[in-house]
């Protein structure tokens, strides 16, 4: 009786560490959890409080007096000298009216300062479109400098000592002016997405580098999609099983690891020294990612082929078709929905893409948007580097909203990828 009593003792206690493990363990796994969320939470809250002003942008009302002596002396209304006329000193010359104490040339230089130089492209686009402005005046909305603009945002604080902030005390109280008399208002930043990089921070937009994106990723998954779902469906229905498509398949796995700027590598050695494919254009970044991309697509398609019961095939066959239209009219059409989804992951892996790209030049500062995949671009991971890199503070906000939109595409692919999964899969 002694001996039963302390061996079921023994056990409870052996069940009670048991029990304690396992609750350390929920807690390690809640722990984990809980701090990869935070962690998530964190990097959002600090993309987002940086970048949602840049979707904002700070205009100010100005009194334009469209001179004719300046824009069109000879009175022809000639296109090629509307188009060349110096409207940035119509646009000085607003300032000082504005400010008629303003004397000294310093002072002038750095009250001219308050607007973007995109003004006098502004006014060069009403004349030409309208030349029946000349000689009349308007009030007209230009677009901010980046300093001003920062200010009217609250990112420079106007009770911080001057030394710590690059706006000074007299730019302020003239923008202060313009503000008394509601001359200074903030719009959607539309210029965001419709214009092309830019030195200028205000004027500096995703456009081009989207159009980049898009092109790229229409040669990469014009490449990758044909190409690795013909491989699939080769090494998976037609290959004999031997030690080269062994070596082959081992191969393709260990190429979903490698590292993104290896095939950047690649990509500088065979497709721009070898080929002579444009440097900087869509076309040879496409060729790239398509690479890269090859391998998840690959083992995806795979998957989707292995998992459609044998039963299929095999009646198939026992009607009387072919392997080729058993596989092409049965099997492939049951096992797109799993081939489109790895498809949709892996061109969002390469649609974040940075390091291949920079191998093969698409770092460069591109100002013009692409018009086809020969034309010099960048793409929108690459445009975040750039930014990132330049000093300005407003390219902060730049480079955050950025990466907001880039992030958009990306959740919005893979839900797309998860959505396409759910619907539809079929269970056997």
């Amino acid at each position: 009786m002694t001996e039963l009593k302390e061996s079921m003792q023994k056990a409870q206690a052996r069940l009670k560490k048991r029990h304690a493990a396992e609750t350390r363990f929920k807690a390690f796994g809640i722990g984990a959890l809980v701090f990869a969320f935070l962690c998530v939470v964190m990097l959002f809250s600090s993309i987002i409080s940086n970048g949602y002003t840049g979707f904002r942008q700070s205009y100010m009302k100005i009194d334009i007096t469209f001179d004719e002596s300046v824009i069109d002396p000879q009175g022809k209304r000639d296109f090629d000298t509307l188009n060349r006329a110096d409207y940035g000193k119509i646009v000085k010359q607003s300032l000082y009216d504005f400010f008629p104490d303003v004397k000294k040339r310093g002072d002038k230089r750095t009250l001219s300062n308050l607007v973007s130089s995109n003004a006098a492209y502004t006014l060069r686009d009403m004349v030409v479109a309208d030349p029946s402005l000349i000689g009349t005046s308007q009030s007209v909305w230009v677009m901010a400098s980046d300093e001003v603009d920062m200010l009217i945002k609250n990112v420079f604080k106007r009770e911080d000592d001057e030394s710590t902030r690059p706006i000074t005390n007299k730019e302020i109280a003239w923008v202060e002016k313009y503000e008394s008399e509601n001359r200074i208002e903030t719009r959607f930043n539309t210029n965001f997405f419709t214009a092309g990089d830019s030195r200028e921070p205000e004027q500096a937009g995703i456009r081009g580098a989207l159009m980049g994106s898009a092109l790229t990723m229409l040669i990469t998954l014009a490449l990758s999609f044909p190409c690795g779902v013909m491989a699939a469906i080769y090494l998976e229905e037609f290959a004999p099983k031997n030690k080269f498509t062994h070596i082959v398949e081992v191969n393709i796995n260990n190429l979903a690891a490698v590292p993104s700027i290896v095939f950047g590598l690649l990509g500088l050695a065979i497709f721009l020294n070898i080929f002579g494919m444009p440097r900087s254009a869509p076309v040879a970044g496409g060729f790239v990612l398509a690479l890269m991309t090859l391998p998840t697509i690959i083992i995806a398609s795979r998957a989707a082929l292995k998992s459609i019961p044998p039963s299929i095939m095999e009646a198939a066959i026992g009607v009387g078709a072919s392997k080729m239209q058993a596989v092409f009219h049965h099997q492939l059409p049951l096992a797109l929905p799993g081939i489109l989804t790895g498809t949709i992951i892996g061109m969002a892996q390469a649609l974040g893409e940075t390091a291949p790209l920079l191998m093969i030049g698409m770092v460069a500062f591109i100002a013009d948007v692409p018009g086809w995949i020969n034309d010099p671009a960048t793409v929108l991971p690459v445009q975040v580097y750039l930014w990132a890199d330049s000093p300005e503070r407003a390219f902060v906000e730049k480079t955050s909203a950025a990466i907001m939109v880039l992030l958009g595409f990306l959740i919005t692919m893979n839900a797309l990828a998860v959505l396409l999964r759910k619907k539809l899969e079929r269970r056997w």
